[in-house]
């Protein structure tokens, strides 16, 4: 049996002998990592089994997710239990980005962790890493089998979101077969795909649109790197009247230059500098976060710095290498 096996066996037998579940998945959660962890959320409690889900704070989430079923169900990290039997994370490379809840991994007598992040540095007991999987919402579907959890309405509308999130709508490498199977098999369930499409990736508020055309238009490019970034910063949130939440799709705009590779956007938040990049070719911004302190994927990556914008927007230069000229 392949190790991935093993590890979804091994996540099945602690669950079902768990009795109770805390889940939580990283801060400032997108449609991946909520999406997995809601969908185990339902289907946890639709079977009997206790579970609470949270994630740190903000405990708020953008205003595209506010469709998903059961995020009345989740609990604020301040009463997340101190000491979970079992701990699952969803999504998350690494107790760092888990924030205050990050104790309570640590304390738990078991850490579950789901994820198909290649950068996931192996953090739980029981790791059901697939760095294959399009999407963590594959992975969970898979443990879903183990588990003979069978698909409610609601869980599988929590698992399309994962799923045509980390895949760009079916447009990025990771779509595969195996991503169309499921899609198929999740949209059975009567979703209301046309109207989830247009809240998760078209509809912003006029607010957000200005503040996105203020940051397109400062947007520097290297051309010796082919790399282009933008910044936002507190002071442009405030004006604007916009949420940091609100921004998390700006990265998916600038990653549209024809010219450029690699594109980043930095954001500076109370927490430091918290950075997105994307990469179009075969460049590892993945491995580029990790040097930072982050991860990701191959071609979409991030981390969070406690160098001011500018700064950190020279050392990402730095690392970058020249590829024109």
């Amino acid at each position: 049996m392949s190790t991935f096996g093993s590890m979804l066996d091994q996540a099945a037998a602690a669950i079902t002998a768990a009795p109770s579940l805390a889940l939580a998945c990283h801060h400032t959660p997108d449609g991946d990592a909520l999406g997995s962890m809601l969908a185990l959320h339902h289907l946890a409690l639709a079977n009997g089994k206790e579970s609470v889900a949270s994630w740190p704070e903000p405990f708020e989430v953008a205003s595209h997710y506010d469709f998903l079923p059961g995020l009345d169900l989740t609990t604020k990290p301040a009463d997340f239990p101190v000491e979970p039997d079992l701990m699952m994370t969803f999504d998350c490379g690494s107790i760092g980005r888990l924030g205050e809840l990050g104790e309570a991994a640590r304390r738990a007598h078991q850490l579950i962790v789901i994820d198909h992040h290649s950068t996931n540095d192996g953090y739980g007991t029981i790791n059901v890493i697939d760095t294959e999987a399009a999407a963590s919402a594959v992975v969970v579907r898979h443990l879903l089998d183990r588990l003979g959890w069978e698909l409610t309405r609601e869980a599988a509308q929590c698992l399309y979101t994962g799923l045509v999130c980390d895949t760009g709508r079916f447009q990025y490498d990771c779509t595969t077969p195996d991503v169309f199977a499921l899609a198929q098999e999740l949209s059975g369930f009567d979703l209301p795909i046309g109207s989830m499409n247009r809240q998760l990736f078209e509809e912003h508020r006029l607010a957000y649109l200005r503040l996105a055309g203020a940051a397109l238009l400062r947007a520097e490019y290297d051309g010796d790197r082919r790399f282009v970034a933008t910044w936002i910063t507190a002071d442009d949130l405030e004006t604007h009247g916009v949420g940091l939440e609100e921004t998390e799709g700006l990265i998916d705009l600038l990653r549209r230059a024809s010219e450029a590779d690699v594109s980043a956007v930095l954001k500076e938040t109370p927490d430091g500098t918290k950075v997105s990049m994307r990469a179009v070719t075969e460049f590892d911004v993945g491995q580029l976060a990790i040097g930072f302190g982050g991860g990701g994927h191959k071609s979409a990556a991030g981390f969070v710095s406690d160098l001011p914008v500018h700064e950190l927007l020279h050392a990402i230069r730095d690392a970058l290498p020249v590829v024109a000229g």
